[in-house]
Order: C-alpha cells, then sequence, then structure tokens
C-alpha cells in the first residue's frame, strides 16, 4: 500500500487547507488535495491511499460511488478520519449521516443540525490514553470554539471529550461552572482499516484556541501563504493522520 494521503475539503490550499497541509509537509507525509469545490478526480476510485482525510467537504460533490470506493479500501486497511466542519457529520443540511462512509466512521451522527457554537469555554478533556495523545499535556488543555455534535459507537473508543462551561462576574471575579461534556475525539476499526472521528475542525473558526496550542511556534509555507501554528497543535494533528493511516514518522523528527 502507498503511503499517501488523500485530503478532501478545507477550501484551497491557500486558504483553511493550508493548515494541515503544512502540518504534513512539516513531517515529509505525502499527499493529494481535493479542494472543497471540486469533485474528486477521475481516476480517484483507481487509486490506493493510506489514509483518506475527509474535512470540510460536501457529500454530494464526493458523491457515493466515490464514497464506495473508500468505504472498500478501510475495509480492506487503510484509514480514515473526517474532522468536523459545517459540511462534516450532519453538518448544517445533511451531509454524511446516511452515505457509505456513515457505516464505516466510529460515531453515530445526527439527523438535524448537529452544529454546536461556543462563545464561552469549551475544554479539551483527556478520557483514555491513546498513542494519539502521547507527548502532550492535557493537563493544560486547549479550548475550541465550535463541534459537531456526535455520539460514539458501541465499538467505537472516545479518547477526548469536549466540557463546555458558563462563566459569569460575580462579586468582580469570574465563575466558572463546567456544563455537559460531549465526545470530541472517537477511534474505531472498520474490517482490517482504522477510523477516527475528530467533531471540531483543523482550521479557523472551530479550532479556537487550539490552533496555537504550544510552547513554541510552527512555520511553513504553503501554497505561498504562511501558516504559523502551536507546536502542541501540530504534534497533535501529526499523530493523528499518522495512527489512523499507520503511516511512519520518525520517532526522532518532534516539533
Amino acid at each position: 500500500m502507498a503511503a499517501k494521503i488523500c485530503y478532501l475539503g478545507d477550501g484551497r490550499l491557500s486558504g483553511a487547507a493550508g493548515y494541515l497541509a503544512a502540518i504534513m509537509q512539516q513531517h515529509g507525509l505525502p499527499f493529494d488535495h481535493v479542494p472543497s469545490d471540486e469533485p474528486p478526480p477521475a481516476a480517484f476510485c483507481r487509486r490506493r491511499y493510506a489514509l483518506y482525510v475527509v474535512s470540510d467537504y460536501p457529500a454530494a460533490r464526493f458523491g457515493a460511488a466515490a464514497m464506495t470506493h473508500v468505504a472498500g479500501r478501510v475495509a480492506a486497511g487503510a484509514g480514515l478520519a473526517m474532522l468536523g466542519g459545517w459540511e462534516s457529520y450532519f453538518g448544517r443540511s445533511g451531509e454524511y449521516h446516511q452515505s457509505p462512509l456513515a457505516e464505516v466512521l466510529p460515531v453515530v451522527m445526527q439527523t438535524a443540525d448537529d452544529r454546536c457554537n461556543y462563545a464561552q469555554p469549551c475544554l479539551i478533556r483527556q478520557v483514555a490514553e491513546h498513542p494519539i495523545l502521547r507527548g502532550l499535556p492535557w493537563d493544560a488543555p486547549p479550548g475550541i470554539g465550535g463541534r459537531n455534535a456526535v455520539a460514539a459507537k458501541p465499538g467505537g473508543r472516545t479518547i477526548l471529550t469536549a466540557v463546555e462551561f458558563a462563566v459569569r462576574r460575580v462579586g468582580g471575579r469570574f465563575a466558572f461552572v463546567q456544563g455537559e461534556e460531549s465526545p470530541l475525539l472517537v477511534v474505531g476499526r472498520h474490517g482490517r482499516g482504522r477510523t477516527a472521528a475528530l467533531a471540531t475542525d483543523v482550521a479557523p473558526h472551530w479550532i479556537g484556541g487550539f490552533v496555537d496550542w504550544g510552547d513554541q511556534r510552527v512555520v511553513q509555507n504553503v501554497a505561498g501563504e504562511l501558516v504559523e501554528v502551536g507546536n502542541w497543535y501540530a504534534r497533535f494533528f501529526r499523530n493523528l493522520l499518522a495512527w489512523t493511516g499507520r503511516l511512519h514518522v520518525p520517532v526522532a523528527e518532534e516539533l
């Protein structure tokens, strides 16, 4: 199996898609990108990728035949990761909840608008040990600004949750009250392949402060544009791609 990634969505590389592209370039992970406003190329169903990443990519543009091909590739051992967005999961108008990928992913999707937006803090909590989460300071978690509402399937394993907080000023000080806790990252398997469902996005705006999570900065030029992010954010997505696609990233190559 060729160790190459097919990345579908998040607009174009000169825009939001540049964030994930920057991480892949930093680690020498080869990929093909399909912009959100284009269908998969004619040769798509003849190609054998190690990992498929679907992120804010319209299901109608994807097409049932191409999704059925991806489902078969995952059953044979490829990886599939879906990242959140207005055109991921159910999204704003019904995208993937009745698609071939709904059977593959480790989450149950809503049957109505699943978008959740947070003006006040929504923090990430680690709830299980997993290779994707290793080497990251989850005791100092980042915040996010939104997510898709999903539930873990019986065979799925939730490893990160999103914890809502309500904040009020009381006597000149801020008082934080913890609210609902919901699945944020669920991992699983389909046939011989690995699957991952992240309910927030990789690039602004839902990713919120997560994009700057780190004690160092990572800068990469993508399609003539500079992308600058936190090193722990970059490491998290590197880990997510590497685990889901069984990709070999040198251990010594740390950001």
